[in-house]
């Protein structure tokens, strides 16, 4: 039996119209993005200063870890599926060394609305901007500093390139900088037919087979933690993702930064790393320092060895031109080495 085909002029008009048509699927499909507060706002503290307000009237959580006087102030990001629960024993140690510390819950993560859906990169980078106004306020004269761990590192990124507020310095902890230039073509094309396809659609990531630390007590209890998102849904990857393309080219000029990588980190790949640290360091304005421990994996600030790691920001952040406690600091390039191994 031999198939019989369409007329040639009836070809021409059928494929258009299927072209058309999975075009408005794919629109009907696009990734969502949380909606914006409901009215213009001045963005304020709360009075025991255990959340904030933003610019569009959204309530927003915010943690907080102040010792008696303190000498700096640490405003900390979290990373993607993660929440200001993030910071707590670094933001402990910190306060006991005069250093205070702040962690908002992000928009998406944690106790803040709409929990694990993206509410897009600028509005995170604003968020940034306007809680680092109210922190200045809020301590006058004091050095702050913009820490962002992973995504965080991202989000802070992104906020030199969008704001014009200005911390006093940047620490990097495994800074999400894998943007699509470094993700193999299969990545790319899987993230863009499921994101316009499917964005509703939520994976846990278990059969990936990566680990995020060592510490194998804290990811048990991050797995019973009901506040850190185990299914992320579809367009929320593609949204970081989109991120993540932006804190690669970022450059954050005329202004301190501390970056630290772990060489064990099996989320963050190594090439993307090197590629975004090889841009900065080819440029005269940036002063830059690069940290590699050996020991490390994605979540240096919770790792085993984490107090290391804490102890080399808050000597950073006491004076960014002293040598580092643990002596890890990486001076030339390439950033990796033989000797890393793979």
């Amino acid at each position: 039996m031999t198939r019989k085909r369409l007329p040639r002029r009836l070809s021409r008009r059928v494929v258009p119209v299927v072209l058309l048509f999975s075009l408005l699927l794919c629109v009907a499909c696009a990734p969502r993005l949380q909606p914006p507060g409901d009215m213009v706002a001045t963005p304020r503290l709360a009075a025991d200063d255990a959340g904030w307000q933003a610019s569009d009237g959204r309530e927003l959580p915010l943690r907080r870890w102040r010792p008696p006087q303190p000498k700096a102030v640490v405003l900390a990001v979290h990373g993607f599926n993660d929440y200001s629960n993030a910071f707590t024993e670094a933001a402990e140690w910190w306060a006991a060394h005069g250093i205070a510390t702040y962690a908002p819950d992000q928009r998406g993560f944690g106790l803040a609305p709409y929990r694990g859906l993206w509410p897009g990169q600028d509005r995170l980078a604003d968020d940034l901007a306007e809680l680092s106004a109210l922190l200045r306020q809020r301590h006058p004269g004091l050095p702050l500093y913009w820490l962002g761990e992973s995504m965080g590192g991202a989000v802070v990124l992104h906020a030199l390139e969008r704001v014009a507020a200005r911390p006093d310095g940047v620490v990097l902890v495994a800074p999400a900088v894998w943007g699509r230039e470094s993700m193999p073509l299969l990545y790319r094309v899987a993230l863009w037919t499921t994101s316009y396809t499917i964005p509703w659609k939520t994976f846990t990531g278990r059969g990936l087979k990566v680990q995020a630390s060592d510490n194998i007590e804290m990811l048990r209890r991050l797995s019973r933690d009901p506040l850190f998102i185990k299914a992320t849904r579809v367009d929320a990857i593609h949204g970081l993702v989109n991120l993540m393309d932006a804190a690669s080219l970022a450059r954050p000029k005329r202004l301190p930064v501390l970056l630290m990588y772990g060489l064990k980190d099996e989320i963050i790949p190594r090439p993307p790393v090197e590629r975004f640290v090889e841009r900065l360091k080819s440029r005269p304005d940036i002063d830059m320092r690069i940290l590699v421990y050996r020991n490390g994996w994605h979540m240096l600030l919770r790792d085993l060895q984490a107090e290391t790691v804490w102890r080399d920001t808050a000597a950073w952040i006491a004076d960014p031109t002293a040598a580092l406690p643990s002596g890890e600091e990486r001076r030339a390039l390439p950033l990796f080495t033989p000797e890393d191994g793979e």
